[in-house]
């Protein structure tokens, strides 16, 4: 059994296309090609959302917390596709969701843990079972969709 592989943010910055304000993946904890994911996302007060999610009561987008999901799967296929990431000639589209459920807020100071495993891969359209907790509390679950495509 190999060890799992890490990465900091200036290997995470190396594989994804996105930067601030919309990267929402800080480290990962484990990857496993083909098999699973675990990722950290530090949820900071500081976030540029919170201001108007909402003033009196910050609460992270539910959409954030997919897209950060998202973002995590594209690492995990990268890996499985040996393949650092999307060249400058293609770009990685999230490009369906099925069964989103929110169970828990997300707030300032919260460590997002998020887990994602591959369900299929058929010709390059990969389905993720995705989970985001907190604390060991389920706060978010779906099953996402991506593909690499030419620009």
């Amino acid at each position: 059994m190999s060890t799992p592989i890490t990465m900091d943010i200036n290997d995470i910055l190396k594989r994804l296309p996105h930067r601030y304000p919309f990267l929402l993946v800080d480290r990962v904890l484990s990857l496993e090609p083909e098999k699973e994911i675990v990722a950290l996302k530090n949820v900071s007060m500081n976030e540029p959302f919170f201001p108007g999610h909402y003033p009196h009561h910050p609460v992270m987008p539910g959409v954030l917390i997919i897209e950060a999901m998202a973002q995590t799967a594209a690492l995990l296929s990268f890996a499985s596709m040996d393949n650092g990431g999307p060249d400058e000639n293609s770009v990685y589209y999230f490009v369906g969701i099925d069964g989103a459920r929110f169970k828990r807020p997300v707030v300032p100071g919260d460590q997002l843990i998020l887990k994602v495993q591959p369900l299929r891969n058929l010709r390059g359209l990969w389905k993720f079972k995705a989970v985001a907790e907190v604390d060991g509390q389920l706060a978010a679950e779906a099953e996402i969709m991506c593909t690499m495509k030419a620009k």
